[in-house]
């Protein structure tokens, strides 16, 4: 069977939000117009308690977008954003909700930021979403939302390292480009590791 993953398609990721991904909201009618074509269809939601470490204002003297080392691993250093329960964390309003599934939360732990669906960024804990795809029978996702170059890119990387028969739409997923080409960088990324570039 194959899923469709809705990626981060929340408030604060839209144009107008804390950590806006341009163009972000012109995802949100290709996402509609595709779930009907899916048997099960699974969004992911940043859901960030407040204070978590991977916000700069956490951190004296640094600024959104430096690179500090926490816990162990490099972190960029985002705008407070998806704080739980805030309008900012809140799926966005244009998106069909009664044709979603399932929802996975993610980058629960206020010490490790989680890119990926399936993984914290550092592996050592789990979202549930492989157990929940492979109890429906799953064994091919397609994917769509935000951003390309960090949570569409890393959830498909860990998809199809798991397993799965992997594809990222191109017309749904838009990027952060802290640095220009980190979108082609992520695709040409995703392409290298056997996931369809649709």
């Amino acid at each position: 069977m194959i899923a469709l993953l809705l990626i981060d398609l929340q408030n604060d990721f839209l144009p107008g939000g804390a950590l806006a991904v341009g163009e972000g909201d012109q995802v949100i009618p290709v996402a509609n117009r595709l779930l009907p074509a899916y048997p099960l269809v699974v969004a992911t939601q940043d859901w960030h308690p407040a204070g978590h470490r991977s916000f700069a204002s956490q951190h004296a003297g640094k600024s959104i977008g430096d690179v500090i080392e926490l816990d162990g691993l490099p972190q960029v250093l985002w705008p407070d954003h998806c704080i739980q329960g805030t309008w900012g964390a809140q799926f966005a309003p244009g998106l069909d909700m009664g044709g979603v599934d399932h929802i996975v939360q993610k980058g629960t732990d206020p010490q490790i930021d989680s890119y990926s669906g399936f993984f914290d960024n550092a592996r050592r804990k789990r979202t549930g979403l492989e157990d929940y795809l492979q109890r429906e029978g799953v064994d091919e996702v397609h994917i769509v939302g935000l951003a390309t170059d960090y949570c569409v890119k890393f959830t498909a990387l860990d998809a199809v390292g798991l397993g799965f028969k992997t594809k990222v739409i191109l017309e749904g997923v838009r990027g952060v480009e802290l640095h220009e080409g980190d979108c082609e960088a992520a695709i040409a990324d995703m392409a290298k590791a056997g996931i369809e570039i649709l």
